[in-house]
This record gives C-alpha cells, sequence and structure tokens, in this order.
C-alpha cells in the first residue's frame, strides 16, 4: 500500500513537470489568465537548475516557470532583453532537442550566439510564447527600461506601458513617478497614471486626471474620455473637464495628422524630384520628351534589386549594407541604358520631336518587356534594410519613417552636387552654353554631339537613383515607371524647361499640394483639379517658373 502510494506521488510529479514544460509551445492554460508580473499559484511552480551562459540562451533553456522568474527579475542587460524581444517578435529565435540556441534568418539557420550557420538540427522548433508570457515580456522590457539611468529608455518604457494600459500595475508607476527627473518622461507617466486615476470613483481625483489627460495626443486617449462622457450621472465639473480634455486632444491630434500629411507630400515631392531632375536636363538640353523615362527609373529599381540578391548570396554578414552599393550601381546601369538609347534611336531624329516622342516609347515597351522576360511579370520585394526600419516618433500618433526621410535627406543632397556640377565645373559650362545656345557652342569648339550624350546619360543616371530611392518604399514591378512618368513631365513644364531651381519648386507644390488635395477630396478629384490648376498656370506663364536665359534657344 505505501509503495502504491509513493509509486502514485511520483507518477504525479513528473505528470505536472512535464505538463508545465510542454504548455511553454502551447495555448495558455485558464490558470495563467491572470494579469502580468502577478505569481502563479504556488503548486504550479517547478524548480528549475540554474543555466549559466548567455542570458538568451538561458531563457530559451527554461520551462515555463524559469521564464518567468527571469521576467519578473532579467539577470542581463537591457539590449539583450530588447534584442530577446525582436527575435521573438521576428519569429527567429529556435532550439533543438538538446536545447541549443538558433537564429533562422534569411533561410538559413544560425547558431546562436556565434552566428555561424549551420546544418538545421533534429528537433528544430520555434521558440513560442503563450499570451501571459509574451505580455510578461513586455511589461519584463517596461520594468527595466523605467530603472535604466537614460531618459530615452525610461520613455521607451513608457511606450510600452501605454499599450496595454489596463494590465499596468499602479505599485510599478508610483515609485516611478516619484523617482523621474526629466521633463518629458515625468508628463508622460503623470498621463499614464491620469488614464488609472480617471475610471476612479473621487471625482475630484477624476477632474484632476481629466485635465492631466487634456495635455496628451493619443488616439486612446480621446477615446478613453468620450468612453467616459457616454456614462450616466457624471457631475457637471466632471462634464465640463472631460468636455475641455476631448476638444484639446482632439486638436492635437487633428495637427499631428496634417503633420503627417505635409511629411508624406514632402517625401513624394522628393522622389518626384528625383525622377524630373533627369528628365529637366534632357528636355532642357537636347528638346527631347523621352517617353523612356519611367522605364529608367524602372531599371534603377531592379538593379537594387539585384544588388540585395547579389548581397544575399556572397555577403551574408553585411547584407545590411546592400543599398550603400546600389546607389552607384543604379546611377550607372541607368546612364549606360540612356547613352545607348541616345546614340541609336535619339541621335538620328534630334530636331523631329514628334518623331523622338514615337521611338522613345517604343523603348519603353521593349524595356518593360525585357524586364518580364528576366525577372517574370510579377512584383519583387527589396527589403529594406535594418537602419532605414522603424521611424521616429514625434508624438503617439505621428510617426516620421526612416526610410522616407533618408528619401529627402539623398534629394537634397543629389540635388545639391547637381547644382555644383552644373554651375562649378567644366561639363556643366559645356551643358549650359549648349543648351542656351547650341550654335554658338559649336563654334567656339565644344564638341556638342558629345554633350548631348554625356548629359543624356547623366539625366538617365538620376532617373535611376529615383528608382533606387522608389525601391525603398513600395514593390518594384516592370509597370513601376508608368505611375510617376507623367508627374514627372508635369514638374518639368511648371518648374520651366531645363530649370533646376524651378523643377524643385514644382515638384514642392505638386508632391505637397497633391497630398492636401488627396487628403480633402480623394485621390481621382485631386488629380483633376492639380491637372486643372496647372492648364491654368500654363496658359499665363507658358514658359514655367523660370524662362530659360539666352539669346537664342533651339
Amino acid at each position: 500500500m505505501k509503495l502504491s502510494s509513493l509509486f502514485c506521488a511520483a507518477t504525479l510529479t513528473v505528470g505536472l513537470s512535464v505538463g508545465v514544460t510542454h504548455a511553454t509551445d502551447q495555448a495558455a492554460p485558464a490558470a495563467f489568465s491572470e494579469p502580468l508580473l502577478t505569481s502563479l499559484p504556488s503548486e504550479m511552480v517547478v524548480d528549475s537548475p540554474v543555466i549559466q551562459g548567455d542570458a538568451i540562451e538561458q531563457f530559451v533553456r527554461g520551462d515555463f516557470a524559469a521564464r518567468r522568474d527571469m521576467l519578473n527579475q532579467w539577470p542581463a542587460s537591457v539590449e539583450e532583453l530588447d534584442q530577446l524581444v525582436a527575435y521573438i517578435d521576428a519569429n527567429q529565435l529556435y532550439s533543438d532537442a538538446a536545447g541549443h540556441t538558433y537564429l533562422f534568418q534569411d533561410e538559413q539557420v544560425l547558431r546562436y550566439p556565434s552566428l555561424e550557420v549551420v546544418e538545421q538540427p533534429s528537433g528544430f522548433r520555434q521558440v513560442t510564447l503563450i499570451n501571459t508570457l509574451k505580455q510578461a515580456l513586455n511589461f519584463s522590457q517596461a520594468k527595466v527600461k523605467l530603472a535604466d539611468d537614460e531618459p530615452k529608455q525610461r520613455l521607451a518604457a513608457v511606450k510600452i506601458l501605454e499599450s496595454n494600459p489596463s494590465q499596468i500595475d499602479p505599485a510599478l508607476l508610483a515609485p516611478a513617478l516619484a523617482a523621474e527627473t526629466d521633463a518629458k518622461v515625468l508628463v508622460r507617466l503623470q498621463q499614464l497614471q491620469a488614464r488609472l486615476d480617471i475610471q476612479a470613483t473621487n471625482t475630484a481625483k477624476q477632474i484632476e486626471a481629466a485635465n492631466i489627460l487634456a495635455g496628451s495626443n493619443h488616439p486612446e486617449v480621446l477615446a478613453l474620455i468620450r468612453n467616459k462622457l457616454a456614462e450616466p450621472d457624471l457631475s457637471a465639473e466632471l462634464t465640463a473637464a472631460l468636455k475641455a480634455a476631448e476638444s484639446s486632444v482632439q486638436t492635437r491630434l487633428k495637427t499631428s495628422e496634417w503633420s503627417g500629411h505635409f511629411f508624406a507630400g514632402l517625401s513624394m515631392a522628393s522622389i518626384l524630384l528625383l525622377a524630373a531632375l533627369g528628365l529637366a536636363i534632357t528636355y532642357g538640353l537636347l528638346g527631347v520628351i523621352n517617353m523612356a523615362h519611367g522605364e529608367l527609373i524602372m531599371i534603377g529599381a531592379y538593379t537594387t534589386y539585384v544588388m540585395q540578391g547579389f548581397f544575399k548570396t556572397h555577403f551574408v554578414g553585411a547584407v545590411d549594407w546592400y543599398l550603400l552599393a546600389a546607389i552607384p550601381a543604379a546611377f550607372l546601369v541607368s546612364a549606360m541604358v540612356g547613352m545607348i538609347i541616345e546614340r541609336i534611336v535619339i541621335r538620328p531624329l534630334y530636331g523631329r520631336q514628334l518623331e523622338t516622342l514615337l521611338a522613345t516609347f517604343g523603348v519603353s515597351l521593349i524595356l518593360m518587356q525585357v524586364i518580364r522576360m528576366i525577372f517574370g511579370a510579377q512584383n519583387v520585394e527589396v527589403t529594406n534594410t535594418s537602419w532605414l526600419s522603424g521611424g521616429i516618433a514625434l508624438t503617439p500618433s505621428l510617426m516620421l519613417p526612416y526610410n522616407r526621410i533618408a528619401i529627402i535627406v539623398f534629394t537634397v543632397v543629389v540635388l545639391l552636387l547637381l547644382m555644383w556640377l552644373i554651375a562649378k565645373t567644366r561639363f556643366g559650362l559645356f551643358v549650359r552654353a549648349v543648351t542656351q545656345n547650341r550654335q554658338m557652342a559649336r563654334a567656339i569648339g565644344v564638341r556638342s554631339a558629345r554633350i548631348d550624350m554625356m548629359a543624356f546619360g547623366l539625366g538617365s543616371g538620376l532617373a535611376g537613383l529615383a528608382g533606387c530611392a522608389l525601391a525603398q518604399i513600395g514593390n518594384v514591378g516592370p509597370d513601376l515607371g508608368q505611375s510617376y512618368i507623367i508627374d514627372t513631365f508635369l514638374v518639368v513644364v511648371v518648374g520651366g524647361v531645363g530649370q533646376i531651381m524651378g523643377a524643385t519648386l514644382a515638384a514642392l507644390g505638386l508632391g505637397i499640394g497633391g497630398t492636401f488635395l488627396e487628403v480633402g477630396m480623394g485621390a481621382v478629384l485631386a488629380k483633376i483639379c492639380l491637372l486643372v490648376l496647372i492648364i491654368l498656370f500654363i496658359q499665363k506663364r507658358p514658359q514655367g517658373l523660370f524662362a530659360v536665359k539666352g539669346r537664342f534657344v533651339e
């Protein structure tokens, strides 16, 4: 009888241990659906051996209780905790039957932490967390970051807590509020506390919370205030405070929204300017309406895609830096294609604009079909580099993506370099001379045919740079250039033929103005309205914003 009892007890203990360990990769049991960072029932806690080494490896090897204990008291740096969260969010963390840790990135198995490429081991499976541990992982981040010396880390902790305000332990906020010295972080902590206090039963505390929340620009705060206003039997003072807070938050959200539209318009203007700079040079210098300019943009985008694949194959450790090689490659490939088009197709047709328009339109169809034959008709994806992923959160409702910021900065750099090239170099002097008076330039020894080819190559290379930039914000396909060619021509016509400054102002006007019109009246009506405004403008000023200067212009 005693032996039987001992055997049953041992079996129950082993079964409980296995069940808790197995729960790590399965759905959350009902007993684990309590608020975050709270203790499990004592009968569910399993003692785990202390595992030495890297904290992420220790987390992967641990069972449910060990992982929970690590999250309650993270033993390593905040950077390692951030890395753990990033791996789990990206579904990249794996383990094998022996408990070793691996990363699965770019279709390759990497041994952690050495990051050596290895064969897939036996028992290879993804490390997944039940909902309780996922939430505890995020709040562990917040708990660790709140104790950090850097205000930036503490602000990041507040952002994590703001995403799950219903699960916040008030005991976590009180010491953080008392110890905070940074004004920006303190305001966000006070607003977070106010989101809890507005649900209190004390009217005075609710009014104080409403006054604090009036300074917020978080969309969830507006929803919280409106839900509170919908409650019955609110006092007149509380109702007035809530309505004032609602109006203030709504105004702040509108300001953030329109700031976001302005930024989107600025980034669109940058793309239009990149695409139009090359056309401004070729159209202004040669008088050629190049309908294949959009396909030169497409070639730049596909060159970026090819460089990405080349780095993934030959430079796995440096794949994040493929963009630095793709920029000059996109310029050179598009420039060479452009010079070939100029020599073979356009040169025999100088002075015959209708024929060059039709010929370059045929070239555009040929280039699109060649791309379809090489890469297929489907869009291809160019992956953003890690250093261009994410963005700057100016407010909870306003995010400025890094990739669009990079495009704006890149456009400014290209514009300044182009202005220096045209204004300060011998090549630029020849381009200006041929543009203003081709016959006189020939008379003084300028080889206009060579200048034509080089200028066309420069304009085509700039189109390739536009394609490289476009590849960072969307998919790349054979029809990519067709989406921008009309707007590019409009920029050149409005700005003035061959005028870089005019193209810059026109791109800003069309990009930002078009974005605001789309917000107000929809994409179709906005395009119609924009075209009508451009027609009226050209009727009043046919030469655009800036006219070409010179005694004789061909």
